[in-house]
This record gives C-alpha cells, structure tokens and sequence, in this order.
C-alpha cells in the first residue's frame, strides 16, 4: 500500500509571527485547522486571532524575538512550525528614502525574520525536524516602483531562505519561502479600492484577480505539511502568474 500524500497537521506545534492582524491572522487560523496547535506571535499589547493563545515578540528588537521563540517552544513542548510573516513596507519614490525607513524595512522584514529562524532553527536542529516557512513577495523577484526597501528585504529573504535550507536539511529542517502577489487585506484595501491602481495591478495578473490571505494560507499549510517533506529551499509563487511573464 502506497503511503499517500498528507496535508493534515495534527500533533503538530506553530508559531506565526505578525498574527494579530492581516494575512497572518488567517494564516494561524489556518494552522489550527488544519490540527496544529497554534500560538499567535504578536506586538506587546495586540491581539491574537480568536481561539488562539499568543506570544508576544518584536521583529524590530532581536532580544524580543529570542525570548518570544524561546517562549513558544516552552509552552509548546517543542516547535515544529515557524511561519514568518510578519513585516513592514514603505510606499514612495526612491528619491524620497530615508535611512530611517530603509532601516526599519530592513531590521523587521530580514533582520528580524532571520533571528527568528535561527532562534528556531537551533532548537529544531538539535531536535531532528522542523518546517519554517518565510513569507516574501513578488517583490523579491521583480521591481515594483516606489517600493525600493521593501523589494531589497524580500530579496534578501529568499536569499536567507535558501542559505538555510542548505545548512539545516541534514538535521531533518526544510526552510521555505511564500511569494504572494497583492493580496487584499486591511492594510492594502486603501490602494486596491483606488479604480486606477486596481486596474493597473490586474493588468499584470493573468488569473485577473488579486490574493486572498486564504489563498497564501494553502501554500503554507502545503509546505508545513508531511506531503512537502521534499521541499526546500523553494520559492512558491501565489501571484496568478504575475512573474511567470
């Protein structure tokens, strides 16, 4: 008898980081669905998803992120699954940059994403087993103007992605990374309410619609899950085709 592909994450432990709102809310929400017991990684004094227990700990501070992993793991008994999302961006012309922002997009969405890994990713290395999966974008992969910072954090993060999935695979980790396209939250829904900005993102979206948080949640899911056990070191794309052209 075949041993068939499993996508179910029951018995297993997670984390997901920048939880309390946006597509890390529903991906922790995916999570636990899908079996695995979940705590929220949050900012001090925000809020989990609903049902969720949360850990607090701050990408822009790297003492944060170690106590907050460090935390997790406590109270998880283990940590099986690091989902990395959290993360900032800036939205104006390069000319415009100041090293305040540049640094702020940088410290939250490389710096800090790696100090999270690798807080886990000793305690999953000395364990035998892990799946972290980082989130970057399309932006890692092509240009978008006026997001100068934002596409060289991503860019680094695949980078990260694959240095790690390189040292880590022998311990039984596999380190992968997300790559949505815009996708409709909150936080996008000022720019992607605008006709003219709507219409210019679609424009370059051959499924002619823009992501849903659920939409990156089943990447995730996928490359937590034992039927991914093979995947490392990968990029997965969610962007409808926007960087196949």
């Amino acid at each position: 008898m075949n041993d068939f592909p499993r996508f179910d994450l029951g018995g297993q432990t997670a984390l997901v980081t920048g939880a309390s709102r946006g597509i890390g809310h529903d991906l922790a929400l995916a999570l636990a669905d899908a079996g695995a017991t979940t705590l929220a990684g949050v900012r001090p004094g925000s809020p989990p998803p609903d049902g969720l227990d949360a850990v607090e700990l701050d990408l822009h501070d790297v003492a944060s992120v170690r106590a907050g992993v460090a935390d997790a793991i406590e109270r998880l008994g283990r940590l099986d699954v690091l989902v990395n999302n959290a993360g900032v961006g800036t939205n104006h012309d390069a000319v415009d940059a100041t090293e305040e922002e540049w640094d702020e997009v940088l410290d939250v969405n490389l710096k800090g994403l790696f100090f999270s890994c690798q807080a886990a990713g000793r305690h999953m290395v000395e364990r035998g087993y892990g799946r972290i999966v980082n989130m970057s974008s399309q932006a890692g992969r092509v240009g978008l103007r006026r997001h100068a910072a934002y596409c060289a954090s991503k860019g680094g993060v695949e980078q990260v992605t694959r240095v790690l999935a390189l040292e880590w695979a022998p311990h039984g980790v596999t380190v992968n990374a997300v790559a949505p396209t815009f996708v409709r939250t909150p936080g996008t829904a000022e720019r992607l309410d605008r006709p003219e900005f709507l219409a210019d993102v679609l424009s370059r979206i051959p499924a002619g619609r823009v992501g849903s948080p659920m939409d990156v949640a089943g990447a995730v899911v996928f490359l937590a899950s034992p039927a991914a056990a093979l995947v490392n070191g990968a990029v997965l794309a969610v962007d409808g085709g926007w960087t196949a052209q």
